[in-house]
């Protein structure tokens, strides 16, 4: 069970223990204890691309976490199979195609791999959490979507069998046809007769769904390919993340039934009325706290962000070819002066991991955010922390944003004054914090007051911090000023200065000192 840094210190030195993990950080007594267990529960908040994770007891919560999972495989798999066809031509020009050799058709309950590596991801962290700590019982809030639903509101019963492409014999006859067999660029003006069939966004990335493909003439397709139109085409509402839960809810919930005892089931619509309920803001980690039933439980004052990297680069060769027919070695060393990919490194104070190697010795360094901490940093001023795995553990600390009361700060302006972002238009300079997470993991956003100029995207502002908007169920926003500035702002001029973005939550205002 959880115990607090000075007592592990102390087991430690004493040589009552050892540490067992880093991250996070485990140790294990050397002796005896007795066998009495708290009831812990995980809440598991699946999706298709991040995780939420918290066990908790009635009174605390004990581990929270926020995964980020790959969504690169479609893509790898997509360049694979490229080079390979590439290859298979220009080597075996007359290989029979082998169509029942395929694992599909040999494996019943065959997932794709995209699908397979996210559950299996699912099923690690779960196990990771097993590892140390008494977990009890395990829920997991599953999602089902209807998204014949979602495209007609009205459909009902039989008409669920009688979908968009009933009596067509592809989807290309019914696409034509959707489109009244003219084209959607020019609407025939170019009478070239002959029509085409266009992914809006590429196959490997959209699939071959009717509300990806649009008709279009000859001549407007080549033209379109060649550059020579300028015309953004917008595909339909796309329903990938909705069918990765359909396909995985039930895959995932039967393979962690098999492996531990007391697994139960959630949804959605439960989890939110219990965040609503009880006034926390809306995030993953919020979500698995809420669905492991102990949302009024002491939460941590900080928890792990966990990001999915690729293990292993298999491609020998470049995939250009050079003078003379070579092809330049894919491969980079496994280290390179002692490092490797994705090795964890403190550099002058900060823990940071390695995201790009150079055989000179400089590497480029980065949170897991993306955060630059170095471009190119002399490895000789590198602390090897943990060495590089397919997983990347950052601890993170929640700050209670009520410090910054009274304080002069350095904002990045994102908004300025007169810029119009959904539908609304900014009267007031608005900017960030950067480094400073709000509740919901993203930097904290601040309206500055008092600033006549429209100040420059991108450019630092120094301010100072006069008050915060603490909304209900959501993220605290902070209000700043000119850092010397003589006038003291009463609430009434702070709600109204803010009332164009802040009259949609309900929200109390806290004023400094």
């Amino acid at each position: 069970m959880p115990t607090t840094p000075c007592k592990a210190r102390k087991l430690l030195k004493q040589g009552k223990a050892k540490v067992v993990k880093r991250e996070p950080f485990t140790i294990q007594l050397l002796y005896a204890t007795g066998e009495t267990k708290q009831d812990i529960t995980l809440g598991i908040d699946a999706g298709s691309k991040f995780i939420g994770v918290s066990a908790t007891t009635e009174k605390q919560e004990l581990f929270s976490a926020e995964v980020e999972l790959r969504n690169d495989i479609v893509q790898l798999l997509s360049e694979r199979r490229q080079y390979r066809r590439s290859r298979r031509y220009r080597k075996t020009r007359y290989r029979k195609p082998r169509f029942f050799n395929r694992v599909r058709s040999k494996n019943k309950g065959w997932l794709a791999p995209s699908v397979e590596n996210k559950i299996q991801t699912h099923l690690k962290i779960i196990s990771k959490i097993h590892e140390i700590l008494p977990i009890s019982k395990i829920i997991i809030e599953v999602a089902s979507f209807d998204i014949q639903k979602i495209k007609n509101p009205n459909i009902e019963g039989v008409e669920y069998q009688q979908g968009e492409q009933l009596g067509f014999w592809n989807v290309r006859e019914y696409v034509l046809w959707r489109d009244n067999h003219t084209c959607q660029i020019c609407k025939g003006k170019s009478k070239d007769k002959r029509l085409n069939v266009h992914h809006i966004e590429s196959r490997q990335t959209g699939g071959n769904a009717p509300n990806n493909l649009i008709t279009l003439c000859e001549t407007c397709h080549n033209k379109y390919h060649k550059g020579e139109l300028k015309v953004k085409l917008k595909r339909g509402q796309s329903f990938k993340d909705a069918a990765f839960m359909g396909i995985m809810r039930w895959t995932f919930y039967n393979k962690l039934k098999n492996i531990y005892p007391n697994v139960e089931l959630t949804y959605g619509y439960i989890t939110k009325n219990t965040r609503i309920t009880h006034k926390l803001h809306k995030s993953h980690r919020i979500d698995a706290l809420c669905i492991s039933g102990n949302p009024k439980a002491k939460q941590l004052d900080y928890w792990y962000y966990i990001k999915q990297v690729r293990k292993h680069n298999r491609q020998i060769h470049k995939a250009n070819i050079l003078k003379g027919g070579r092809r330049k070695l894919n491969q980079a060393p496994y280290l390179v002066k002692g490092f490797r990919l994705f090795d964890k490194v403190k550099y002058k104070g900060q823990e940071c991991f390695i995201f790009a190697r150079r055989s000179s010795g400089y590497f480029d360094l980065r949170k897991l955010d993306g955060t630059v901490i170095h471009r190119s940093a002399n490895c000789k001023d590198l602390k090897l922390i943990s060495k590089a795995k397919t997983l990347l553990w950052e601890r993170r600390f929640l700050m209670k944003l009520d410090y910054f009361l009274n304080k002069i700060v350095t904002v990045e302006i994102d908004r300025p004054k007169g810029t119009l972002h959904k539908g609304t238009v900014y009267p007031v300079n608005y900017g960030f914090i950067p480094g400073v997470p709000a509740e919901d993991g993203e930097d904290v956003d601040v309206y500055i007051l008092g600033e006549d100029n429209t100040l420059k995207k991108g450019s630092y502002y120094l301010c100072r911090i006069i008050a915060l908007i603490q909304r209900e169920g959501d993220e605290t926003k902070l209000i700043g000023c000119k850092p010397f500035d003589a006038d003291d702002y009463s609430e009434e001029q702070i709600e109204k200065a803010v009332r164009f973005r802040e009259q949609k939550y309900t929200h109390q205002l806290i004023m400094g000192e």
